[in-house]
């Protein structure tokens, strides 16, 4: 009977570096802002598998973002700034 192998050895299998690391990025800030596609979602997920510098990213872009979620007090627009805004704009 084998045993599975262990946390650190699951780690040497994993790529340190990413060669792909702008687009990787691209697509780890769509799924963690919900706006991915099918295709994208599902090349996050192989690539979490082995990429170990994607993994970093992942979670240091989600850290990031829930805690500006935390700092950010929500609320309404003015419907005069908004007005402001649009002549602007000339919307």
């Amino acid at each position: 009977m084998q045993s599975s192998p262990s946390a650190t050895e699951n780690t040497k299998y994993q790529k340190e570096y990413c060669e792909h690391h702008a687009e990787c990025l691209k697509k780890i800030q769509a799924v963690l802002d919900g706006g991915a596609t099918e295709d994208e979602k599902e090349h996050f997920r192989k690539n979490m598998d082995h990429c170990l510098h994607c993994i970093k990213m992942y979670h240091l872009e989600k850290c990031v973002k829930e805690s500006l979620q935390s700092k950010i007090d929500k609320r309404l627009c003015p419907d005069n700034l908004v007005a402001t805004i649009k002549a602007k704009l000339n919307i």
